[in-house]
């Protein structure tokens, strides 16, 4: 796994390289937000995990890495980064 740096790219090849040796199996995740139930795919949120920048990506980088060091379930934490995409867009 590649370490963690300011570097932008280094970022961005971190998520592809992460994600690639994860294999993880696709899930729909549901999210109930204001009575309505959102379906959000977890290819839908990888990817928007790859396009993030700057400090917000340096964050989801580390999260990733203590997830990946405690073998916990990568799952778990993009279904949480899907409800912060549903409750911050709908």
């Amino acid at each position: 796994m590649v370490g963690v740096t300011n570097n932008g790219d280094s970022i961005m090849n971190y998520f592809e390289r992460f994600f690639e040796e994860k294999n993880l199996s696709e899930q729909t995740y549901d999210i109930e937000h204001d009575g309505t139930l959102h379906m959000v795919e977890s290819e839908f949120v990888i990817d928007l995990i790859k396009q993030t920048k700057g400090d917000e990506a340096k964050k989801i980088a580390q999260t990733l890495t203590e997830i990946d060091f405690h073998n916990a379930d990568v799952h778990h934490f993009l279904k949480h980064m899907a409800k912060g995409y549903v409750v911050n867009n709908y």
